[in-house]
């Protein structure tokens, strides 16, 4: 059984032709450090922060074709993977990689909603997800982002029985998943035509937490990275959006400096 709740963000990882790289840049900007590659499991290898694990870098199968493009994946916690699988086809998802035992760590499938967003599920074993969350240098938010809000929305109410609501603004549509408490699990943006090229797949955003923003940045350009939105300040914190030097998406996000009144919610 998992410690988290059903449907609640557990960890993340990314697939990267340069795993060399991709450890010299997310320690550069994120402060990361690097345990051993299992070569068991495909050179999976963890990051930590602080001596906790916040994330995992991975190189390409082999045998895959063409280059793969470097992407964040999100997992949400599941009690048990194989019947979110079943939640996921019946909901309109598809299974990219079918519910599979990894050692003793847990268990994992990676699915796609109905408009094209990837997303990964995990049932604890010895592998229980974040050690450290919120914290500098670790996840503290995820927001899906999609073209098709309408049919997202109801895929991921559907599969995790989240409760959603709205942002009250006539110009945003914004939505925020919960799992019936007051604590929100998951944000909802729509892409625009103005802010996101046809050839950019739905995708989910996440956050990592940094002490500040603007020197965060600065480290992200220094090591390769290009900055594609900000940094801008939120009731939520002051945040941008950056692309690492392999061209996974990513936020960083200083939770601690806030700017203006929390949104109502509908």
């Amino acid at each position: 059984m998992t410690s988290r709740p059903e449907g609640t963000p557990a960890w993340t990882d990314a697939m990267f032709t340069d795993v060399e790289g991709a450890k010299s840049f997310y320690g550069d900007v994120l402060g990361w450090t690097f345990g051993e590659a299992s070569s068991e499991f495909g050179n999976y290898t963890q990051a930590y922060r602080d001596g906790k694990a916040v994330a995992a870098v991975v190189p390409p199968m082999p045998g895959q074709d063409g280059e793969p493009q470097s992407a964040w994946c999100l997992y949400f916690a599941s009690p048990d993977v194989a019947a979110t699988a079943e939640k996921i086809k019946s909901a309109g998802g598809t299974l990219l990689m079918e519910p599979m035992q990894v050692g003793e760590f847990g268990s994992m499938c990676i699915a796609q909603d109905p408009t094209g967003v990837v997303f990964g599920v995990w049932q604890a074993g010895t592998h229980e997800g974040f050690e450290r969350e919120g914290e500098t240098g670790s996840y503290v938010w995820a927001e899906v982002f999609t073209r098709e809000p309408k049919k997202a929305d109801a895929f991921f109410t559907q599969v995790f029985g989240y409760n959603s609501k709205k942002i009250k603004d006539e110009h945003m549509d914004y939505r925020v998943f919960d799992l019936g408490g007051d604590a929100p699990v998951l944000g909802r943006m729509v892409m625009t035509p103005d802010d996101f090229p046809a050839e950019i797949p739905s995708y989910i955003q996440i956050y990592f937490a940094v002490d500040n923003c603007d020197k965060a940045v600065e480290r992200a350009e220094a090591a390769g990275g290009r900055k594609v939105f900000g940094p801008m300040d939120s009731p939520f914190g002051r945040f941008a959006a950056i692309l690492d030097p392999q061209g996974a998406a990513f936020a960083v996000i200083d939770v601690k400096t806030t700017v203006g009144e929390m949104p109502e919610m509908v």
